[in-house]
């Protein structure tokens, strides 16, 4: 019987999301966290950046969410593949961020991946 439950977003940064990735799959839950580059209010299509990443958000489903060029935002959704190979996440949840240290944040994820792949290893 399959699960009907909705996934809880994978913690990945948006440097991890290209099409190499094993994160890069249609309907894969995700969490990314970036700054706000670019927002349509038309579309409702935010674009958000780490370093040189970058990745587009659908927001339509988004309520009480003001965005902010330059703000850090963090969003959790479904990432949708087209069939031009670019990547959008569907987002279900945002928040801002404001005030989270990127680098830290990189680091903490850098060493939650290391512990669950020690975890792995070990089990």
């Amino acid at each position: 019987m399959e699960s009907s439950a909705i996934k809880s977003g994978a913690l990945v940064s948006l440097q991890d999301v290209h099409q190499s990735s094993p994160f890069f799959k249609q309907g894969a839950s995700l969490r990314v966290t970036g700054k706000l580059q670019e927002y349509s209010v038309e579309t409702a299509i935010a674009i958000v950046v780490d370093g040189n990443a970058k990745l587009k958000i659908n927001t339509q489903h988004l309520r009480d969410l003001s965005f902010r060029v330059g703000s850090i935002y963090q969003f959790i959704g479904e990432l949708l593949i087209q069939p031009d190979d670019e990547a959008i996440l569907q987002a279900r949840v945002g928040r801002n961020v404001d005030g989270i240290d990127l680098n830290l944040y990189h680091q903490s994820l850098q060493l939650l991946r290391q512990f669950q792949a020690d975890h792995l290893r070990t089990t």
